[in-house]
């Protein structure tokens, strides 16, 4: 199915009937991520999966995004499929748009499920200082106007060298918007969020770690952790018997 939202055109699919319930993927990924979750959960709900622009077959944005125009985004996609104040679901970077959406008081859904979510930004090592340092001196240098047009490929292996694979794998728009939304963090917004919160993470999780979890925890009023042992940053997928378990308990 497809929706058209300020000039974009969305995928997205709408299973099931009863509750309603949005989910949103992580970054560089898409709906088919939640397949499992829908089937386990469509006897009760009616489940709402959108792809995010550049994901699946949605359009592309023309100009970078921060995590602003998510929260538009989505707020408008809820509106237009008609969906009354559904439950929130999001991975990864799903769970960082939700979290800016009910920390700043744009919705107020009934819950709030985070699935290793992103939007805790953690403090970075000196190496790690330096190495984003070294990378935005390179590109200072091999950006100047005379040497822009000669240049590209040797900035093309610094992106290489210095970048992760997902911005490596990302178009020029996808990378400036994944730059803004790495540098997000809501931690000092997230106390706001006064509904039923539950965080299913993975124990091994190396991309948003357990410690980001732990604090959302601590910080969210009325929050719950469920740590899903062996797993790691797709713990839902990983090990689905036991999240579809924890999510049928929570949403019923």
């Amino acid at each position: 199915m497809q929706v058209n939202i300020d000039g974009l055109n969305l995928e997205y699919i709408d299973e099931g009937s009863g509750i309603p319930v949005l989910l949103l993927h992580g970054w560089g990924s898409s709906y088919d991520v939640y397949k499992g979750v829908i089937s386990a959960l469509s006897d009760r709900c009616r489940l709402v999966a959108l792809n995010f622009p550049g994901c699946g077959n949605s359009d592309t944005m023309e100009k970078p995004w921060n995590i602003d125009d998510y929260c538009n985004l989505v707020i408008k996609f809820i509106r237009a499929v008609g969906l009354d104040n559904p439950i929130l679901i999001g991975h990864s970077h799903g769970g960082r748009v939700i979290l800016k959406l009910a920390g700043a008081g744009l919705l107020n859904p009934p819950k709030i499920v985070l699935l290793d979510s992103a939007g805790i930004v953690p403090k970075k090592s000196f190496k790690q200082k330096m190495r984003a340092k070294s990378f935005k001196a390179i590109k200072a240098i091999l950006t100047m106007p005379f040497l822009k047009n000669s240049c590209e490929g040797l900035l093309n292996k610094a992106r290489a060298h210095y970048g992760s694979a997902d911005y490596n794998a990302a178009p020029p728009v996808l990378r400036n918007t994944m730059v803004s939304l790495v540098n997000t963090d809501l931690r000092d917004i997230v106390g706001n969020i006064s509904c039923p919160t539950l965080l299913i993470w993975g124990e091994n999780d190396t991309a948003t770690p357990l410690s980001d979890a732990r604090l959302l925890e601590k910080l969210i009023p009325d929050a719950g952790l469920c740590v899903i042992k062996g797993t790691g940053h797709y713990s839902f997928c990983e090990k689905p018997y036991e999240a579809h378990a924890i999510l049928r308990s929570f949403i019923k």
